[in-house]
C-alpha cells in the first residue's frame, strides 16, 4: 500500500545556514490525510462559526497542524476562544483582548519608555533599592542617537528622568527582570532566520516584559522566552501572541512560582519521582542511589517543555499533540471566569462534559476519577517518565553518578520522535493508573 513520505516543515522555520549544523533536524513532515491541513480545517466549522473540535482534535493527535495555520489552530487548543462560540463573537473577544494588551503596553512605556520603541536592554537599569543605574551599555540600547551624552554631566546634572531613585515596590520589582529579559531574547532560538530581525527580538521582549507587568506574582523567569518565542512566529499580531502566551502560562506558571526555599516545578519533579518509582522501580532505586532522587536533572523538559530536546519544528509538534490530548473543553469558560478558576485548578468537577469534545487524555482521567480529588498531572510529566524508562538499561548500566544521568539525558537532544513519545506517555499514564490503585 503506497503511503505519502510526507512533505517537510523546514521552509516554514529556516534556519541560518551557517547554524545548519548545530540544530537537530526535523521529523515532522506534513502528510496528506494525516496532518490538519488548511481545507480540513475550515471544514471543521459550520456557517456560524462553531468548531467541531472532537474531530480537529483527533486529526492533530494523528498526524500535528499544517504550519500555515498552526497559530489560529493553538488558540482553540489553548482556551483563548471556546469551540462553541461564533466567527463573530470570536472578533468581539479578539478586538477586547488588543485594546486591553495595549492599555498594559501603555502603562509599562510610561513607566519605561524603551517598551514599544523597538529596542531592549540586556543591562541592569535600577538596584534593588530603587536607585537608577546609569549604565553606558543601558544608554547606548535605549538611545543609539544620544548614548552617553545622557550620563550625567560633572555637576551632577542631567536631563534623563531615569536619574530619579523609584519608590514603587511593583515597579522597582519589574525593572530588575528587564535587563534578564533582554538577555534571554538576545540568546532564544538565535538559529532561526526568523530572528536575525531586530524587530522580532523586540517584540519578544515587549511581550515578556507586559507579561512581567501583568502577572506580578510570577513576573518573568528564564525559561518563558523559550515558551513565547513561537507565539510570535506563528501569530502576527503582537496582542494576540501575548495573549496565546498568556494561555499557556496558566497552565505552566506554577513550575515557575518560586519562594526562597523552592521552585515550583519540584512538585512536579516529585511526581515524576512517584511515577518512576511504580513503573520502574529498579530505576527508581538507582537514581536515590545516586544522589537524584529529588530528579532535578529533569528540571529542563519539564520548565520549558522540552524545547532542547527537539527541532524548533517537532517541538511545535510535540505540543500540539500534548494539547490536543489534553484538551477539556471547559478550558476557555475556566479561564475567562475567575470565579470558577480556583476550583477548577483544585480539582473541581465542574458540569457534565461531552467526552466525544475531550482530548484522550483528558478522557482517561475523567474515567479513572483523576478529576475527582486533585488536578491531573500534565501528560509532560509521563513524557519525561517515558524517556527515563526508555533510557532505563543505560542509566542502570552507566551511570555511576548524576554526570553520567545528565550525559545520557542530553543525548536525547534530535533523536526523539514526538509522536512516539506521547504514544509511550499514554501508555505509561494507563499503567501507572491501574498499578496506582493496587497500592
Amino acid at each position: 500500500m503506497w503511503r505519502d513520505p510526507g512533505t517537510p516543515a523546514d521552509f516554514f522555520y529556516q534556519v541560518r545556514p551557517e547554524c545548519a549544523n548545530d540544530v537537530p533536524k526535523t521529523k515532522f513532515k506534513i502528510k496528506a490525510g494525516r496532518t490538519l491541513s488548511v481545507r480540513k480545517w475550515q471544514a471543521a466549522f459550520t456557517p456560524d462559526g462553531y468548531l467541531d473540535i472532537g474531530r480537529t482534535l483527533g486529526r492533530i493527535q494523528r498526524g500535528g497542524i499544517h504550519p500555515s495555520i498552526r497559530g489560529e489552530v493553538w488558540e482553540f487548543l489553548l482556551g483563548c476562544y471556546d469551540p462553541k462560540s461564533t466567527f463573530d463573537e470570536r472578533e468581539q473577544i479578539r478586538q477586547r483582548r488588543r485594546t486591553q494588551y495595549a492599555v498594559l503596553k501603555e502603562e509599562c512605556r510610561l513607566v519605561f519608555p524603551l517598551v514599544g520603541s523597538g529596542r531592549f536592554i540586556t543591562a541592569p537599569v535600577i538596584t534593588d533599592s530603587g536607585e537608577p543605574i546609569q549604565d553606558p551599555i543601558v544608554l547606548l540600547e535605549a538611545s543609539p542617537d544620544k548614548g552617553l551624552a545622557l550620563l550625567p554631566e560633572e555637576n551632577g546634572t542631567s536631563h534623563n528622568s531615569a536619574t530619579v531613585k523609584e519608590v514603587d515596590k511593583k515597579i522597582i520589582q519589574w525593572k530588575l527582570t528587564l535587563h534578564q529579559i533582554g538577555l534571554d531574547v538576545a540568546r532564544t532560538d538565535r538559529t532561526l532566520v526568523f530572528y536575525e530581525k531586530q524587530e522580532n527580538l523586540s517584540k519578544l521582549w515587549d511581550i515578556l516584559a507586559v507579561y512581567a507587568w501583568f502577572d506580578t506574582d510570577v513576573g518573568y523567569c528564564q525559561g518563558m522566552s523559550d515558551l513565547c518565542s513561537p507565539m510570535i512566529i506563528l501569530l502576527d499580531d503582537e496582542a494576540d501572541a501575548f495573549w496565546c502566551f498568556e494561555r499557556l502560562m496558566r497552565r505552566l506558571r506554577g513550575n515557575f512560582r518560586c519562594t526562597e526555599n523552592s521552585i515550583g516545578v519540584e512538585a512536579q519533579l516529585s511526581k515524576l519521582a512517584s511515577i518512576t518509582q511504580v513503573i520502574d522501580p529498579k530505576l527508581h532505586q538507582h537514581l536515590e542511589t545516586l544522589g537524584g532522587g529529588d530528579y532535578l536533572f529533569a528540571f529542563r523538559m519539564l520548565m520549558v517543555l522540552f524545547r532542547r530536546e527537539f527541532s524548533f519544528g517537532d517541538s511545535l509538534y510535540l505540543w500540539e499533540m500534548m494539547w490536543a490530548l489534553e484538551y477539556d473543553p471547559d478550558m476557555f469558560s475556566v479561564y475567562e471566569d475567575p470565579d470558577s478558576v480556583t476550583g477548577k485548578s483544585e480539582g473541581s468537577k465542574g458540569k457534565a462534559k461531552s467526552t466525544r469534545q475531550c482530548g484522550k487524555y483528558e478522557r482517561e482521567n475523567m474515567r479513572s476519577g483523576a478529576k475527582d480529588d486533585v488536578a491531573p498531572l500534565p501528560i509532560s510529566v509521563f513524557l519525561v517518565a517515558g524517556v527515563l524508562k526508555d533510557r532505563s538499561t543505560k542509566l542502570l548500566t552507566e551511570a555511576r553518578g548524576l554526570d553520567d544521568v545528565v550525559k545520557i539525558l542530553n543525548d536525547i537532544t534530535g533523536n526523539l520522535d514526538a509522536k512516539k513519545a506521547c504514544t509511550g506517555a499514554m501508555k505509561l499514564h494507563k499503567k501507572y493508573l491501574r498499578k496506582a490503585k493496587k497500592t
